[in-house]
């Protein structure tokens, strides 16, 4: 199943999307850090309530009175979710990658964090503030969905606690991240994680570690790799960062990017304004984001 957050008809709605057609179910509250898509996983009423049953009673967003189907052009694809407790992404985390920075390997997955606000949605401009950065860089990224609480889980049972899986953009300012000492500024400018177009459910992903991934620049292919080349699979990652923190449903793990980044090309490429960005998972979709530099 892809399940996404959509704009339609002024209302936005958690939906489930199903070829060309999209049938919004839940109405999502018009408040700070409302997220409808969260707030299912995590009630585990996701996949249930957007094909049409009930919802539960405890559900804070409202279910309309109709699924009735709307074309997929009809509505404005938002990020998946809107807030999540957090995004943990990891660094440094496939062997083609390392192989273009000259790095070392890490020993453990090395991870660090975006915020809620970074995320946009898999056709909105990312927007950069003028003379902020001179090195704005593309990562494609495949971004995992936890769909219930993990606390120190073993990898062999990390698998369970997946609810799905989506596409992330890990944008990042290089001169602000490898000035400051540590990466937070970098990677945390508003717009920095378009993420998207929809999450689809594990069940439809039987190997993660088996998916095509690719980014272009304005046509050009600039990343083309397979997950295949992660250092740290996704049920490893999982195991180490559960023995740290709680995983929340709807918290998101970007998994870290192949080669073929800007910083790492000879010479460098750096995005500009006007610019196209577009990041694909096989089986999982695409993000079209331009970069609008603004003043």
């Amino acid at each position: 199943m892809k399940i996404a957050r959509v704009r339609y008809e002024g209302r936005v709605m958690a939906a489930r999307v199903d070829g060309d057609t999209v049938f919004p179910v839940v109405v999502e509250e018009q408040r700070h850090m409302s997220d409808a898509v969260r707030d299912l996983i995590a009630d585990g009423t996701a996949e249930e309530t957007l094909n049409g049953a009930d919802v539960t009673a405890g559900m804070t967003a409202g279910v309309t009175g109709s699924v009735t189907g709307v074309p997929l052009a009809d509505v404005e694809l938002l990020s998946p979710l809107a807030a999540p407790q957090k995004i943990v992404c990891i660094g440094l985390n496939y062997a083609d990658h390392i192989r273009e920075t000259g790095l070392q390997t890490p020993e453990v997955p090395l991870a660090f964090v975006k915020t809620a606000h970074c995320l946009t949605g898999p056709t909105a401009p990312v927007r950069v503030p003028r003379g902020a950065t001179e090195q704005l860089d593309w990562e494609a990224e495949l971004a995992v969905v936890i769909g219930r609480t993990a606390r120190d889980v073993s990898a062999e049972d990390a698998a369970s606690y997946v609810f799905g899986y989506t596409v992330a953009n890990d944008v990042s300012a290089r001169d602000a991240q490898f000035s400051d000492g540590q990466w937070f500024r970098g990677k945390n400018f508003d717009d920095f994680c378009p993420l998207g177009p929809w999450i689809v459910t594990a069940s439809d992903v039987p190997d993660p570690q088996g998916l095509a991934i690719s980014a272009r620049v304005n046509g050009q292919t600039v990343q083309d790799s397979s997950t295949k080349e992660m250092i740290f699979g996704v049920s490893e990652t999982i195991a180490y960062l559960s023995r740290y923190m709680t995983l929340h449903p709807g918290d998101v793990i970007a998994t870290g990017t192949p080669h073929g980044v800007g910083m790492g090309r000879d010479p460098q490429l750096w995005l500009r304004d006007g610019d196209v960005v577009e990041v694909e998972v096989e089986g999982i979709g695409l993000l079209r984001n331009p970069i609008h530099v603004t003043d």
